[in-house]
């Protein structure tokens, strides 16, 4: 990999890396949308939005939540990719305000118009798109620049999700396109990392069995998983579709146990990635099932959303906020309550399509477990990520080296 070229920054703290705005605010939206959600489900609140209750939910977590989180892990991990000066100052702050702007776009929408929405919300991907291939062709770091490409194909779902709600009345295959990117992405890049940071975690304090690295095998479970999330864009019940999902995951399952996971168990903020990792065979397997008629598409959905993007995103954000500080890598306890907090939510969701007898109480556990997750993680971390306050830091239990 190349090496990060710096500078020094001397505004607010904030503003310094990519990940810092965009990991604090993400998470606060991620935290206050599910706030408002679970009354506009029960019909106790609205909002001034052009989408129905439901789109405006899936909208705010597939195309709002997850594309801040997106843009804060490649901003600050494209640097390291091309030895090129990171994005920061008054470029990721214009960065920022258009991606705020898009938050409020579509939650006005009703009275700003769906146009207006639809081009204030897909100019923040539009611009990181722009700026990430700028920075990849630059750099000539070539290998990594699938992953623009999966950012590109998430701006086209999310201009899809704009149009069929408009014209349609209701988003479906766009929802589909835009879940089926974000599986793709934990696919290829915890691919990489899950093993790699296991490695060098391992190799340190557990040596023994260490993880088999990205390889052919690896490669082929990516492409066969694109395969069948195609097959499921496109036809969601169909038998096919069942059997290649049934397939998909079990070669996740087999990956996975390649990773050397059950020997993390002493490290928190490292098994959290495997943990988080499973629901990406588990979504499959489940929409399996949901082809066989045997459960409702949503146990999936959830599963993937709620379980491998909620826990996946966490588990980045925890590890990345960390390191990027200068802070020792290990879960504290306020660590590993957020981590608790997100499985618990995921487990809870994933159960109330699976048992709709006990939705209501299941839906309040996994909203309750979600908030404190996210919010949870903007007051554990919005002081190391807005500044770099040691006192604040021990008071919350995040390690802080010694001067």
């Amino acid at each position: 990999m190349a090496g990060a070229r710096s500078r020094t920054f001397e505004g607010w703290p904030l503003f310094a890396n990519s990940f810092r705005p965009f990991f604090l605010l993400a998470a606060i939206q991620a935290g206050l949308s599910i706030l408002a959600w679970l009354p506009m489900f029960y019909g106790e609140l609205s909002v001034t939005s052009a989408f129905a209750p439901r789109d405006w939910h899936v909208h705010e977590m597939l195309y709002g939540f997850l594309p801040a989180v997106i843009t804060g892990f490649l901003f600050t991990a494209i640097p390291n990719w091309t030895g090129q000066l990171p994005i920061q100052g008054a470029s990721l702050g214009a960065l920022l305000v258009v991606w705020l702007a898009g938050r409020a776009a579509v939650t006005l929408s009703a009275e700003l118009g769906w146009t207006f929405a639809l081009v204030a919300d897909a100019a923040f991907l539009a611009l990181v798109v722009a700026a990430a291939t700028r920075e990849i062709v630059a750099g000539g770091n070539w290998r990594n620049l699938p992953v623009v490409i999966l950012v590109l194909v998430l701006l086209a779902g999310n201009v899809g999700f704009h149009l069929e709600a408009h014209l349609e009345g209701a988003a479906d295959v766009s929802i589909r396109v835009g879940i089926g990117v974000v599986v793709l992405m934990i696919s290829l890049i915890g691919g990489r990392i899950i093993p790699s940071f296991t490695r060098n975690w391992l190799v340190k304090f557990n040596p023994g069995r260490l993880p088999v690295p990205f390889g052919r095998f690896d490669g082929m479970v990516v492409g066969s998983s694109a395969l069948a999330l195609i097959a499921w864009i496109v036809a969601p019940l169909n038998m096919i579709t069942a059997a290649m999902t049934a397939l998909v995951g079990a070669l996740h399952l087999i990956r996975l146990a390649r990773w050397a996971g059950d020997r993390t168990w002493r490290e928190r903020l490292l098994l959290v990635l495997h943990v988080g990792y499973v629901f990406v065979p588990l979504g499959f397997l489940l929409h399996a099932l949901a082809g066989l008629g045997a459960l409702p598409p949503s146990a999936g959905i959830h599963a993937w959303m709620a379980g491998a993007a909620g826990t996946m995103t966490l588990a980045v954000m925890t590890r990345a906020s960390l390191g990027h500080t200068g802070q020792a890598l290990t879960a504290s306890p306020a660590t590993q309550a957020i981590y608790v907090a997100i499985v618990v939510a995921a487990l809870a969701r994933i159960a109330a399509v699976a048992w709709p007898v006990h939705s209501d109480a299941l839906l309040h556990i996994a909203a309750c477990g979600w908030v404190l997750a996210f919010v949870g993680f903007a007051i554990a971390f919005g002081p190391l990520l807005a500044g770099s306050n040691r006192r604040a830091l021990a008071i919350m239990g995040v390690p802080v080296p010694a001067r």
